[in-house]
């Protein structure tokens, strides 16, 4: 009820009487006094991560075992109501800010979980801004963000509409595309409200479309849960029977039409070049930095280890990251920075033990 007390913000009075900014660290330390924000936090560039995107990042899933006959038990619709009261988005097992244990298959890993493993005085800083839907612009759903430019915290903002602005169900899906010029004004116009939003010292990453084209390299003569015991439905079926109810998520990319997946691609590699091209404007309150095909890395990462590029693919939808590619994408994601922009993260704070042994698991999530 105290509207002072949220995370991500500086903490008040080094946080001596209360955990205002919910990290799990505060009081005095009984040996020499100190606060013990100050002590383990002060100078450690601590910092929250925010994701603003699509239904990827939003970590949409629909559990297979709802439509496999064969694997149905009395146990498989008891996460129904909190998939439905959810709109099927698992943000708490997601890429950007994944902190359970995954109950819907893989393993979960994150950037929130990196970064708080990183510095735990980023304990529970995450945001989770990103809706479901075809085409949509980002600046419409900002209000959402959680930032006070004065009191807060810095932050790591990550742009990512992997396949919004290409993806629609409309018969001439090309038209409906986001024009790289549109593209432009509307991230432009994204990044100059956040400039007013995030507290100086903030970075903005800029993710790149994802190409599509192994939804159906990789699945098209592969059978669908729908279609497994009695061998009769594949995911080329899947695309068809979607395109003709006019309910495709992404008309461009699930469809036998060749030409049509390359087109698609070429669209998205344009407005990917947009993304690129924007890193060089200057903002107050960020930097920004640009990731490139992390998709087509996660699946040469799992390709290296000998397993099928289909476990990478929701099983129901044919379209969106299974939880396998989101846990190999916040890796490669980490590391990447790590290497190329180590700031962007901050070093490890050194701290650390001593938080876990004063603190343990901080309050949990």
């Amino acid at each position: 009820m105290n509207k002072s007390v949220y995370p991500g913000r500086r903490p008040e009075d080094w946080d001596k009487l209360q955990d205002s900014n919910c990290n799990g660290i505060w009081g005095l330390d009984p040996v020499d006094g100190i606060p013990y924000e100050k002590k383990f936090c002060e100078g450690s560039n601590s910092k929250g991560i925010v994701v603003l995107g699509d239904s990827a990042a939003a970590h949409f899933h629909i559990p297979p075992e709802w439509l496999t006959v064969t694997n149905m038990s009395q146990e498989t619709f008891s996460n129904l109501p909190l998939a439905i009261s959810n709109e099927l988005d698992w943000p708490q097992f997601s890429l950007y800010t994944g902190y359970q244990n995954s109950t819907i298959g893989g393993w979960t890993n994150s950037l929130y979980l990196l970064l708080r493993k990183n510095n735990l005085c980023n304990h529970r800083d995450y945001q989770n801004i990103a809706r479901n839907g075809n085409y949509f612009e980002i600046i419409t759903i900002l209000n959402s963000l959680s930032r006070n430019q004065e009191l807060d915290k810095p932050t790591v903002v990550f742009y990512a509409l992997v396949g919004n602005d290409v993806c629609n169900g409309h018969p001439d899906t090309l038209s409906h595309m986001t024009s790289p010029q549109k593209m432009h004004l509307n991230v432009m116009a994204t990044l100059n409200t956040l400039d007013s939003l995030l507290p100086k010292g903030s970075h903005v990453v800029l993710v790149a479309l994802a190409d599509g084209r192994i939804l159906w390299n990789t699945l098209h003569d592969k059978y669908h849960p729908v279609g497994q015991l009695n061998k009769d439905v594949t995911y080329s079926h899947l695309y068809s029977f979607l395109s003709c109810l006019k309910s495709n998520p992404c008309e461009g990319w699930m469809n036998k039409n060749e030409s049509l997946r390359n087109l698609t691609t070429e669209r998205a590699n344009q407005l990917s070049k947009v993304l690129e091209n924007i890193t060089s404007q200057k903002f107050s309150s960020f930097d920004i930095i640009f990731i490139k095909n992390i998709y087509q890395k996660v699946i040469a990462e799992w390709s290296k280890l000998g397993r099928n590029p289909a476990e990478l693919i929701e099983p129901v939808d044919g379209f969106h990251p299974s939880q396998i590619a989101s846990a190999l994408g916040a890796k490669l994601i980490w590391q990447e920075v790590v290497q190329s922009r180590p700031e962007l993260f901050g070093e490890e704070n050194p701290y650390n033990k001593a938080i876990m042994a004063v603190f343990g698991d901080q309050g949990g999530h």
